[in-house]
Order: structure tokens, then C-alpha cells, then sequence
């Protein structure tokens, strides 16, 4: 199935179609943080409550990644990423209807089977599109689609939630699912089925040293970003009393230089490494977390999230690459691991947030989050010296 490029001839057109689908994951994901304000108010509930939109659906995201990676190994992947793009279509439809928090709660958990299909199997799937050589730009690029959501599909999603309400948001990411359902179905080929994992290829992953600290890096990185992230929408309201139109431009500007950072991520990470790619990422969000108290004006928060915004999508892709990398044959479980990593820590960052805005130390927030990232660089540094150590994984030992 793979056809024959090389590192300097275009991707194939169907990661395109890849790229968008993670865009409406990546929307529909960060469509409750950016209504956080909005859901809070018409369900009449506190944002540390409504919050438990974010951390439930993470949890269950962390846990059908790896789970759903054994179920639907032997699907064919066109067939798998359509479907999975129409359970996301009819579910945020769903979502939009429901008449009280604990039925919107129930159903925003369902609906994120999505995520945890679609993004790690999309992956997943890329080795048998590219060739080896074009393996990491290929992952990255499929990855821009959720900086594209930062820059585009949350700040609209943002906006329309302030002014029409929250459901004209959650209708958005319907129609975009459809779209994109459409688009997986006409431009994936048929028979594209990885390399189902087996047991011993599944006890390789777990017991593989560099791969698992690879994934608590994940962990803690997205712990650190999400205990402030999720909670920024009420976060800007109480310290800048900004509006519905302001904060869509902040996260409009967040996501755009998240985007430029993913974007020069995705051009260099064969040359310069994934592992140093991640070091840099992480360090630009540390520098963000080092100076927010600084950001005591609207402009100054402009400032302040820069660094943040550079590094936190570009470390989300380079650490998918970096798995793939280490270990190519295992790339089904490690990939699926790493999202729900990436969905573990949302879920801790959110519910910890959650904890210390009902303390009464939102203020407080970034301090907590400056934690979690100091640990996922020590992390980062020790997986880097553990993959020296230890040879890589051979297919013939796994499959």
C-alpha cells in the first residue's frame, strides 16, 4: 500500500483529508473550554462543575485510545475514520439539544469516542501511506489540523458560543464532522489496515523503558498545560474582564503561533530530531507559565502566551513522531498510548484546576501548571538518554 515519494516530493493528497479530520477532533475538543463562561451560565452551574465536561471527557478518551486500538485493529481504516467522524457529527448534535448539564455531561463522554479513535488511528495508519523517509513530515503535517482547530475552530467556536450561545457552537462541529466524514470516505484508499497488535507486541510497548517515560512525558505536559488551559475562559473574564469578541481574538492569536510553531516543527523535525524538538516545545511553555503574572493587561497576555503558543502544539506532534520513531512496529500501540496519555493528563489538569478555583486560587493556576511541565522536561531528557540505551524493536519480535 505504500506508494513510492521521496523526501522531497509532495504528501500524498489523502493527508489532507487527515489533516482536516484532526481539525474538527481538535474543535470539537476545545470547543467546551472556549464556552466554558457560556455552558457555566445556561446550565447554572459553577465553572469549576461545568469544567467536568473537559476532565470526563478526557478520561474516557484516555481510556478508549489504547482500548478501541485492539478492536479495531483489523478494520479497514477508510471505513473506520468515516465512521468514526459521523459518531462525532451525530453527537455534538446530540450535545446541542440536551436540556440540562447532567444529560450534556452523559452524552459530551459518548461523544468523545470519537477522539480516541480517530486521532491515534490516523496516525497510525500513515506508515503504510508514506514512505520511511517522509514518515515524521507526515505525521507532523496530519497533526497540523489541530493547530488549524487553535486558530480557526476554537476562536469561532469561541465567539459564536459568546453571541449566539453555546449550541451554535456545538452545531458547527457537527456539520464540519460530516464534511469531513465525507472527505476521509472519498480520498482514503481501501484496505488500509495496520498491523494488528498482538499480545507480545503490546507487552513490548509497555515494557519498553524509552516508549512508557516517552508517554509519562505526555502525561505530565498535558497535566501542566490543562490545569490553566481549560480554565482560561473564566480565567480572562475574573483578571481582564474581557469579552465574548476579545477572548476569541487571544485564543486566535494563541492558536495562530501555535500553528507557525507546528508548521516549523513539521519542516525540521527530520533534520534536527524529535527529541529536540520536544526539549524546545516544552521549554516555550515554561517560559510562558515563568512570566503570566506579567500578563496584567490585554495586550501583555498577548505577549505572555506567545512562547506557550509556539511550543504546545509542535510538542503534541513531535512527540508522536518521536514514539514512531523508536519504534516503528509498535507504532499502533504507542501512538494509541501517548493519546490517552495526552487525554489522561487533560483530565487531571482539568479536575486539578477544577480543585483550586473552588479553593479560591485561580490566581494561583499557572504555578501549579509550571510544575507538571518542569517534571515532563526532567522525563523528556531521561526517555532521550533510555532510547540510547536500549536497541529499538525489530517487527519480527513483536508480530
Amino acid at each position: 500500500m505504500t506508494q513510492q515519494y521521496t523526501a522531497q516530493q509532495p504528501l500524498p493528497k489523502v493527508l489532507w483529508a487527515l489533516l482536516f479530520g484532526n481539525f474538527v477532533i481538535g474543535t470539537g475538543v476545545m470547543i467546551v473550554p472556549g464556552t466554558l463562561n457560556v455552558i457555566s451560565q445556561s446550565m447554572s452551574v459553577s465553572v469549576a462543575v461545568a469544567g467536568q465536561l473537559i476532565s470526563a471527557g478526557a478520561l474516557l478518551m484516555c481510556i478508549g485510545a489504547p482500548l478501541f486500538a485492539s478492536v479495531v485493529a483489523g478494520w479497514d481504516r477508510r471505513r473506520l475514520l468515516a465512521m468514526a467522524m459521523l459518531w462525532y457529527a451525530v453527537f455534538h448534535a446530540v450535545c446541542a439539544v440536551m436540556p440540562d448539564f447532567a444529560s450534556l455531561l452523559i452524552v459530551r463522554v459518548i461523544t468523545m469516542i470519537s477522539p480516541a479513535i480517530f486521532t491515534p488511528q490516523a496516525a497510525a495508519c500513515i506508515s503504510l501511506l508514506v514512505p520511511e523517509q517522509q514518515r515524521g513530515r507526515a505525521i507532523t503535517f496530519v497533526f497540523l489540523g489541530w493547530s488549524v482547530a487553535s486558530v480557526l475552530g476554537m476562536p469561532i467556536g469561541t465567539y459564536l458560543g459568546g453571541t449566539l450561545g453555546w449550541r451554535s457552537a456545538f452545531w458547527l462541529v457537527a456539520v464540519l464532522s460530516v464534511i469531513s466524514a465525507v472527505w476521509v470516505w472519498r480520498s482514503m484508499p481501501s484496505g488500509v489496515k495496520p498491523p494488528a497488535m498482538s499480545r507480545a507486541a503490546w507487552a513490548a510497548t509497555l515494557q519498553s523503558p524509552a516508549l512508557m517515560t516517552c508517554v509519562l512525558v505526555t502525561t505530565l505536559y498535558a497535566a501542566g498545560q490543562f490545569v490553566l488551559f481549560a480554565y482560561l475562559a473564566p480565567y480572562y473574564k475574573a483578571s481582564l474582564y474581557i469579552s465574548a469578541l476579545e477572548l476569541s481574538v487571544l485564543f486566535m492569536w494563541f492558536g495562530a503561533f501555535g500553528l507557525l510553531g507546528n508548521i516549523w516543527m513539521s519542516r525540521h523535525v527530520d533534520r534536527l530530531g524529535a527529541p529536540r524538538m520536544v526539549w524546545m516545545g516544552l521549554c516555550g511553555m515554561i517560559i510562558s507559565l515563568l512570566i503570566w503574572p506579567l500578563g496584567t493587561t490585554l495586550m501583555l497576555a498577548f505577549a505572555v502566551v506567545l512562547p506557550w503558543a509556539l511550543g504546545g502544539f509542535a510538542t503534541n506532534s513531535a512527540q508522536q513522531a518521536r514514539l514512531v520513531g523508536l519504534a516503528p512496529a509498535l507504532a499502533s500501540g504507542s501512538v494509541s498510548l501517548n493519546t490517552s496519555a495526552m487525554y489522561a493528563g487533560q483530565a487531571i489538569g482539568a479536575a486539578v484546576g477544577g480543585l483550586l478555583i473552588n479553593a479560591g486560587h485561580m490566581n494561583d493556576l499557572h504555578w501549579y501548571g509550571l510544575a507538571g511541565l518542569l517534571l515532563a522536561l526532567v522525563a523528556s531528557h531521561w526517555a532521550t538518554y533510555l532510547a540510547k540505551k536500549t536497541p529499538p524493536a525489530r517487527a519480527d519480535q513483536t508480530y
